[in-house]
């Protein structure tokens, strides 16, 4: 039985990717001509393929002057844009999302404080540097995406980058919730930043941990206040 593997389209694709591949973002593969010549495959083989790989975002082709064949990557942002609209297509709810990513969040705390990057630990200090002057609701919105983010890119893990982005990415989405109205809940979440910043930047898992903890505890705590039928 022929699959997809063994059709000519399919490992005419499966060339393209690994041509892409084997060069950075941005190279230049050849125009259409060259790549007929190179692959000896015909013309409508050779863009039926090379459809299914700029589908996957490992090339793009370009019309015009220095027109033909790039390498390209996939966009994070992609992936998670299209992740986070198939949830919302199933029903999914921001306490969905948060009953996974919590556990994730703090794994992520605890792995960032592995991390011996200097660019990466001056970036944080940096960060800490500026909690203080974040007041208002979006500026919180803004430093606690951010915080996430770069601990997920301490951590080393790919797969966890992942997941903390749909978490972020759909909570920001959100509009049936909003987090830090108060000034309360904006000076909590200040005083954990500082915690959790100090905690990574001295290699102390479990005080992150903790620390991560406390902020799922009060995002659980706002879900509940927003969502309960007294509000």
């Amino acid at each position: 039985m022929e699959t997809y593997a063994t059709t000519l389209i399919g490992k005419t694709a499966q060339t393209l990717s690994q041509l892409s591949l084997a060069a950075a973002p941005g190279d230049y593969l050849g125009a259409e001509s060259d790549l007929l010549d190179r692959l000896g495959v015909s013309r409508p083989t050779l863009r039926q393929a090379a459809k299914i790989v700029e589908r996957d975002r490992l090339i793009s082709v370009r019309r015009g002057m220095r027109g033909g064949f790039y390498a390209e990557r996939p966009d994070a942002q992609d992936a998670v844009r299209a992740l986070t609209r198939y949830l919302r297509l199933e029903g999914t709810t921001i306490r969905d999302v948060f009953a996974v990513t919590r556990m994730i969040s703090e794994e992520s705390g605890a792995l960032a404080t592995q991390c011996s990057d200097p660019v990466l630990r001056a970036e944080l200090q940096a960060f800490k540097s500026t909690i203080d002057a974040c007041d208002t609701p979006a500026d919180i919105v803004r430093s606690e995406t951010a915080l996430a983010r770069l601990l997920a890119l301490m951590s080393g893990n790919p797969v966890l980058r992942l997941f903390v982005e749909i978490g972020y990415t759909f909570g920001i989405r959100e509009s049936d919730v909003h987090f830090y109205t108060s000034a309360q809940d904006r000076a909590q979440t200040r005083t954990l930043q500082h915690g959790l910043c100090e905690a990574v930047l001295a290699g102390d898992a479990d005080i992150a941990r903790l620390m991560m903890r406390r902020r799922s505890a009060l995002v659980t705590e706002w879900l509940e206040r927003e969502t309960s039928p007294a509000t």
